[in-house]
């Protein structure tokens, strides 16, 4: 029997009876429901099940939960609703930067974690911060164009 591993996820508790072992991807769309979090490849390849652990992204397809003790989880579920969407899922839905939309979770997350450390990205920035994710519908051009959005707004937000 497994001892209950304690997982923040975001902002809240979770009391888990699942091994250590158990990647975080599974915890995350099995027990917590939450489905925003893409299986892409389960070989950290292409970035859909991309999450934020303590502010950095991380590939939840391979993080064993066992390892995640103390620390912070953000889902895509984190960021907003459709009533009040975020301002990076806004500006991805006003470039249109989504086709399929099944890599957007993890390239959301990526997104956030760059503006979070770095408020005024270059297009290079933002080229590298995503170069992890593969989007097979090639949207890149308007993803990139989504982020610099997004970035324009929130520093707009910080200083009114």
């Amino acid at each position: 029997m497994n001892s209950p591993i304690t997982l923040s996820v975001n902002g809240r508790l979770h009391k888990l009876a699942s091994a250590p072992t158990t990647p975080l991807l599974d915890v995350l769309r099995g027990p917590l429901q939450l489905r925003g979090s893409r299986f892409g490849c389960g070989l950290e390849q292409c970035g859909a099940c991309k999450v934020l652990i303590d502010g950095v992204p991380a590939y939840s397809c391979t993080r064993e939960i066992g390892t995640l003790q103390g620390c912070s989880v953000l889902t895509v579920e984190s960021l907003g609703s459709v009533e009040n969407p975020h301002p990076i899922q806004q500006a991805f839905i006003d470039e249109q930067a989504g086709q399929c939309g099944y890599c957007l979770s993890g390239i959301l997350m990526s997104a956030k974690a760059l503006l979070d450390r770095n408020p005024s990205p270059t297009r290079e920035d933002v080229i590298t911060a995503l170069d992890p994710h593969l989007c097979r519908c090639g949207t890149h051009g308007r993803i990139i164009r989504a982020v610099l959005l997004a970035a324009a707004r929130l520093r707009k937000e910080a200083t009114v």
